[in-house]
């Protein structure tokens, strides 16, 4: 009896040891956050105590990037640790099976103990109908404004600080789970919890189908911002942009007169959501700090794309430009420096091998990224470090006429669309032309055909582009066959429904030569 209960003792207290010495690991994701608040200067605009918490003790990355800017794709590409065009995530639709396997499923089963709470969409079937429509067809030969007009609206006042009630609804139970299961665990645990700040709300005076235009916020959270450092975005003229910022540019309903008193409130109220989000990530690391396991825990804070804010004359993501596709990575734990700023380019397929990595669970099968635990690591063993200097992003979702391929390389951002060919390509210093207002691919041709060499050996874009536009086809057509009568009502009242009664047969008649015609009359 006494020995039974000695191996007994002996089992669990070399199980108890083994668990101590494994981090746990908390992610907090947040959603439309421009990565480029997360260091200065864009730090210096709104305050971010948290994230500032997270730079001083913990490691910055400074280029970090979406590998689609676009919710429900990028978060796909972080959960699998695979490029967009592996996974098939197209659009906000189509995305990953149920099934899929997760670095959170494989934390589980070497196990942690793990908790998934708010926003996580990277699964196939959610979104708007009419999000979907506007993907499948965004290579008709109509323009149609799709999203409402971007506006700021003020709610509440000086004691009004909860305003995305969901979110801190969902940041009150990651903190209870802290409290009242993590802390009191054996386990080593995982905690990820998503937020839809600072996202813009819907704009409910638009009706049931609108999207989110709306960047609302209360005097408390506009304190947090100096308005001094409120910058107005340079834009070039309608006529001087790409064709496809051009169509973003009107899609989303920004083509219309706007005074810099609307630019400058919409930006403001933008960074005073941030600065909410802010908030809620202070709240799980207070609830780690005071139930004594913030020491052992790793706590990374991302978000799935960027936010324009009338950068480029746009709002939203789908764009290659950095407020879309650049997203704050901070990360701080037991074995990670503190304050360290890295200028490695990485993207957030990176996320799914760090964690493993730092876990001390070996990441096997087809991963598009690479730990970047070596880059921040105390050890300071740099030669594990075997990440590659350039980073993919692609979009293939609504907003956007072409399928958009985005490679950086060192001071270079190449922007390729299409087939490469039926559309012109993007090149930008962002070393030197930091308003991305100067694309200088006629004047070092040299720089995009090696550029362009690079990113046809990570994808073969084109291709990729041609199975896009096949997908989105049938998609449409079977789409359409299920409505069967109701059709013609359903497809004139989406988030368009104001330009596409304007000429209902002409629209119709778009369509119908989009779906039948050759594949190679439009954009791909």
């Amino acid at each position: 009896m006494f020995l039974s209960a000695l191996v007994f003792f002996l089992y669990n207290y070399a199980e108890g040891i083994q668990n101590v010495a494994r981090p746990n690991i908390v992610m907090v994701m947040s959603d439309a956050f421009d990565g480029r608040l997360s260091f200065d200067p864009g730090s210096k605009v709104v305050q971010l105590p948290y994230i500032n918490y997270l730079r001083e003790l913990g490691s910055t990355f400074l280029n970090s990037y979406t590998n689609s800017p676009i919710c429900c794709p990028s978060r796909a590409a972080m959960w699998s640790g695979q490029f967009v065009h592996l996974t098939q995530s197209w659009n906000n639709y189509k995305c990953l099976n149920a099934n899929s396997t997760t670095w959170m499923d494989l934390l589980e089963r070497n196990g942690y103990r793990t908790k998934m709470l708010g926003k996580l969409d990277y699964t196939s079937g959610s979104h708007s109908v009419s999000n979907r429509v506007e993907a499948w067809t965004r290579n008709v030969q109509f323009l149609l404004r799709q999203e409402g007009r971007p506006v700021s609206q003020l709610v509440g006042n000086m004691s009004t600080i909860r305003i995305m009630e969901v979110d801190w609804k969902n940041t009150d139970k990651a903190t209870q789970w802290i409290r009242h299961t993590a802390a009191l665990s054996n386990e080593p645990f995982a905690l990820y919890l998503g937020l839809n700040l600072p996202h813009p709300y819907k704009t409910d005076s638009l009706g049931p189908t609108a999207g989110g235009s709306t960047f609302r916020s209360s005097p408390y959270w506009l304190t947090k911002v100096s308005s001094e450092l409120v910058s107005i975005p340079k834009w070039l003229p309608m006529a001087a942009m790409h064709p496809v910022d051009y169509y973003s540019t009107f899609t989303k309903n920004c083509s219309s007169k706007f005074t810099e008193e609307e630019i400058k409130s919409i930006r403001t109220f933008y960074y005073a959501m941030c600065a909410e989000a802010d908030a809620m990530l202070g709240q799980v690391i207070a609830a780690l700090r005071e139930t004594g396991v913030l020491d052992n825990t790793a706590v990374i804070f991302t978000a799935d794309h960027g936010e324009l804010a009338m950068e480029h004359r746009q709002f939203y993501k789908m764009s290659m430009f950095e407020g879309s596709s650049h997203v704050p990575l901070l990360i701080m734990g037991p074995e990670v420096k503190s304050g360290l700023q890295v200028q490695q380019l990485v993207s957030l397929v990176d996320l799914y091998p760090t964690v493993l990595d730092i876990a001390g669970i070996p990441a096997v099968g087809n991963l598009s990224g690479h730990s970047i635990l070596p880059l921040i690591s105390k050890s300071g063993n740099l030669s594990k470090n075997e990440h590659t200097e350039w980073v993919l992003s692609e979009y293939h979702g609504c907003n956007a006429n072409a399928s958009t391929y985005m490679l950086r390389v060192g001071p270079w951002k190449y922007i390729a669309y299409a087939d490469g060919l039926s559309v012109p390509p993007q090149l930008f210093n962002v070393k030197v032309d930091k308003d991305e207002l100067h694309n200088v691919v006629l004047i070092f041709p040299e720089v995009q055909a090696k550029l362009d060499i690079v990113l046809r050996s990570i994808v073969d874009y084109p291709k990729v582009s041609s199975a896009v536009h096949l997908y989105n086809k049938k998609s449409f057509a079977a789409w359409r066959d299920s409505l069967g009568r109701d059709y013609a009502e359903v497809i004139a009242n989406l988030r368009w429904h104001a330009d596409w009664q304007k000429d209902i047969l002409a629209n119709e008649k778009a369509i119908d030569t989009w779906l039948h015609g050759s594949s190679r009359t439009f954009y791909g």
